[in-house]
């Protein structure tokens, strides 16, 4: 195993593991490997000397592993039921937020695209927003 210190392209760092670097390689040509703070797949290897794990499985670190295998299907989860119960309106939801929090249209649970910086806009206006991390589809494959 090897541990990757990684950074987005909106300057996020962030760590992950993986078996070798090819692993690595093919999940992020793949587009599986994600920011965890911004949902960008646009995510690079950061300076560093790379820590090797030993043939050993800690338990605190098979702990952790099992922990975030959870959290990920939780993030899953919550995805699916957005999916289910709200409007997909793409990259118009800052616009469809808008006019949802000023009566200009019906009322309802929306998701889409926002850039961070959009995002903090609708904040700043008072509109809620939350924004799910992107977590890769292992259903897909």
């Amino acid at each position: 195993m090897i541990l990757y210190q990684l950074k987005c392209a909106d300057g996020h760092g962030f760590e992950a593991w993986f078996r070798d670097s090819e692993a690595f390689d093919v999940q992020q040509r793949r587009g599986d490997v994600v920011c965890p703070l911004c949902g960008t797949t646009s995510v690079s290897k950061a300076p560093m000397a790379p820590h090797l794990a030993s043939g050993a499985v800690d338990p605190h670190e098979r702990r952790a592993h099992l922990l975030a295998a959870r959290i990920l299907e939780a993030v899953s989860e919550v995805r699916d039921e957005v999916r289910r119960t709200c409007d997909d309106v793409g990259s118009a939801f800052p616009e469809e937020a808008r006019r949802i929090h000023y009566g200009e249209a019906r009322a309802r649970g929306i998701y889409g695209e926002a850039t961070v910086g959009e995002a903090a806009e609708l904040k700043d206006e008072g509109i809620e927003v939350f924004v799910l991390p992107a977590v890769p589809d292992k259903r897909r494959s």
